[in-house]
């Protein structure tokens, strides 16, 4: 692995706020304060075994606010972006005998406030957007219109995921709660989209037994709304098998000083979490999953993970000053990485070859690390192992024991929590010192 902070003029001296890989050429998207969105060539000199550059290709000007969130479609044909306001903007790509230009296909118009997030379906038919005005909603990309609000937020919703299964859809919020919702469509004509999302589970609290009294007491899994970020960007595995949720705080005790953490959760359970992963001194603001799946290489026992699968899969968590990566076979980070901003971190984004791994900060610049061949592994082609989904596999993804703690959870009937199905929208179509902690994941007790 090699490669670092890339100093060059990014956004001018405003902070680069959400950053992408378009998964077919590789090229990398950032959306920075300067209203604007900047496509750049990554440069690998593998000979001279250099870091990795960047080279400015050409800026995509149509924000008239910071750009906060950026996410290419699963094709690669699009890419949108969400701004300060409630400007999101879906851009389209155009090939020509010149090269590649990208030009605004749709503006789509309902958030009242600021966007902090979106996140593309698994087809690329849908787009679900996380705002200040503590809604999601579900857009439907074709039509350009809101085909439904998620709106059981109670403050503002700043990390969104969708489950590449298209099964759930996943909101974090600086309300201290995680919000899952479950697709279950409507009878309605055989023309209409089978999108139909309710909630399925709230989680927001731990009980937790004190030796010394017989009530129990409940703590806060989340960090309330004094996090200094902008975002909690939460992810699926590219498998569905489970969900990685950041801004974590985790007490092991009635007693005891919370720890800054980061949960995940089981396909299995998605009612409360099956690991913690403790040991960062800042907070975690966001998480992102290697899209490709490696070989098991046969990890000792000692450290062993707790995940029960057939292949590994690699994701990176990143604190407000420091990157963790992680795979599944192991309990330990295999990479740890510290000192690399002098201002939080905001975005992280793989490139679809697992080459590079990119990072974002509001000071201004980007970091970019490099991976030899081989280096994470030997990759699994993705027919091998997408289409071992996760209700195929007999046991749970993720093993844990059993003791006293539990999670509540507030179950909504699906009848009082359908989302609100609106009307199509116009759209136009313009020309601290750290303190020692432990660092491998830790099961929570059911």
């Amino acid at each position: 692995m090699k490669g670092g902070t890339v100093q060059i003029n990014w956004h001018g001296t405003k902070p680069v706020l959400a950053l992408d890989f378009q998964p077919v050429s590789g090229v990398l998207a950032t959306g920075g304060a300067d209203f604007d969105i900047k496509i750049w060539q990554i440069i690998s000199d593998e000979a001279q075994k250099k870091p990795p550059t960047a080279s400015y290709q050409n800026s995509l000007s149509y924000h008239s606010t910071p750009v906060n969130t950026l996410r290419f479609s699963p094709s690669g044909e699009f890419l949108a972006s969400g701004a300060d306001g409630g400007e999101l903007i879906l851009w389209k790509l155009h090939l020509s005998d010149a090269g590649q230009a990208w030009k605004v296909h749709k503006t789509l118009l309902f958030h009242r406030k600021d966007i902090l997030d979106l996140e593309w379906s698994g087809d690329g038919a849908f787009l679900v957007s996380g705002s200040v005005d503590n809604s999601c909603l579900v857009w439907d990309v074709t039509k350009g219109c809101v085909h439904q609000i998620l709106d059981g937020h109670l403050h503002y919703v700043q990390g969104v995921a969708w489950d590449p299964l298209s099964k759930y859809i996943a909101s974090l919020s600086s309300d201290r709660t995680c919000r899952i919702y479950v697709n279950k469509p409507q009878n309605k004509p055989k023309r209409a989209p089978k999108i139909n999302y309710v909630c399925q589970h709230v989680v927001t609290k731990m009980d937790q037994h004190n030796a010394n009294e017989s009530k129990s007491l409940k703590n806060h899994l989340f960090h309330d709304e004094t996090l200094p970020s902008f975002f909690r960007r939460l992810a699926w595995s590219p498998d569905g098998s489970f969900l990685l949720v950041p801004a974590g705080s985790y007490k092991f005790s009635p007693s005891s000083e919370p720890i800054n953490t980061a949960y995940v959760f089981s396909r299995k359970d998605l009612s409360r979490p099956a690991l913690q992963l403790p040991g960062a001194s800042k907070p975690v603001v966001a998480v992102r999953f290697c899209p490709l799946a490696f070989k098991l290489r046969g990890s000792n026992s000692g450290n062993a993970g707790h995940f029960n699968l057939p292949y590994r899969l690699i994701f990176t968590v990143a604190t407000l000053n420091s990157l963790y990566i992680y795979d599944t076979e192991s309990m330990a980070p295999i990479v740890i990485m510290a000192g690399l901003h002098y201002a939080v971190i905001t975005d992280i984004a793989w490139s679809s070859d697992a080459k590079f791994l990119a990072l974002s900060s509001q000071d201004g610049y980007c970091t970019i690390l490099e991976f030899d061949d081989q280096e994470l592994g030997s990759p699994i082609a993705s027919s091998d192992w997408k289409n071992t989904t996760p209700e195929k596999q007999g046991d749970s993804v993720i093993e844990i024991d059993t003791s006293s703690s539990s999670m509540e959870v507030e179950d909504k009937k699906d009848d009082e929590n359908m989302g609100k199905e609106v009307e199509p929208v116009a759209t136009s179509t313009p020309a601290s010192k750290p303190a020692k902690r432990r660092i491998t994941p830790i099961a929570i007790d059911p």
